[in-house]
């Protein structure tokens, strides 16, 4: 992992680089509000070490914990999950959730025409706001 930059940077403009995780069999949607620095420099959701999104997983669907990026793909489509974020754009002071301000949302209709009976989980408070 490249270097993790931490909240007390500057806010920035960033753009969401991690494509949606889904197909025609997703039963439920979670939704995130923006991935991380550690996210974004890695390419794929919840890449951050200390993040316990993956062991959560694991544990919940008692498999072992995915270390690829393949494996984190095949463990949410093999179980009906799709994931993504809520916010395509923001400026945003490094990983911080309450640093976002003009937040410009992520178009999800690709996902819901795909798999239209989907449930929805977000991850925190927060993405719930942006929708």
């Amino acid at each position: 992992m490249k270097n993790v930059k931490h909240a007390t940077e500057k806010s920035a403009t960033a753009r969401h680089n991690i494509p949606p995780v889904f197909d025609g069999r997703s039963t439920v949607l979670i939704l995130g509000s923006f991935p991380s620095v550690a996210s974004r420099e890695e390419g794929f959701f919840y890449a951050h070490p200390q993040n316990r999104f993956w062991k959560v997983l694991s544990a919940l669907f008692s498999t072992p914990l995915p270390r690829t990026t393949e494996e984190k793909k095949t463990l949410l489509l093999t179980h009906g999950v799709a994931l993504f974020d809520v916010i395509a754009r923001c400026e945003i002071s490094g990983s911080a959730d309450s640093s976002v301000k003009d937040a410009v949302p992520n178009d999800l209709t690709p996902i819901l025409s795909a798999a239209p009976s989907l449930g929805f989980s977000y991850t925190g408070k927060r993405g719930k706001n942006y929708i």
